[in-house]
């Protein structure tokens, strides 16, 4: 079955960053779009950036616009997102996302804190 497995997550410091990894499995990872999500203690999830199946194509939340990089490794199954120049807004719990046959898969999510 499709799996998820989110990591790298953690405290850090305003202006500093984080990488955060998705392992895949249980299904053709090359095959799929990929995206990562966010949300906050009391709101909604959104989204963060999304990627191709190929890696050609990304796009962003104007919020993260420029500090954020989404990326893949298809060899290895595994997503990634770099988190640059990172603020205390933030702070969320970050979720891989891909959409197989009308499914929705969801990862556990990894908590990120931005603060002092």
């Amino acid at each position: 079955q499709v799996q998820l497995v989110e990591s790298g997550g953690g405290l850090v410091q305003p202006g500093g960053s984080l990488r955060l990894s998705c392992a895949a499995s249980g299904f053709t990872f090359s095959s799929y779009p990929m995206s990562w999500y966010r949300q906050a203690p009391g709101k909604e999830r959104e989204l963060v950036a999304s990627i191709t199946s190929t890696g050609g194509s990304t796009n962003y939340a104007e919020s993260v616009k420029g500090r954020f990089t989404i990326s893949r490794d298809n060899a290895k199954n595994t997503m990634y997102l770099q988190m640059n120049s990172l603020k205390p807004e933030d702070t969320a719990v970050y979720y891989c996302y891909t959409l197989i046959m009308f499914r929705r898969s969801w990862g556990q999510g990894t908590q990120v804190t931005v603060s002092s």
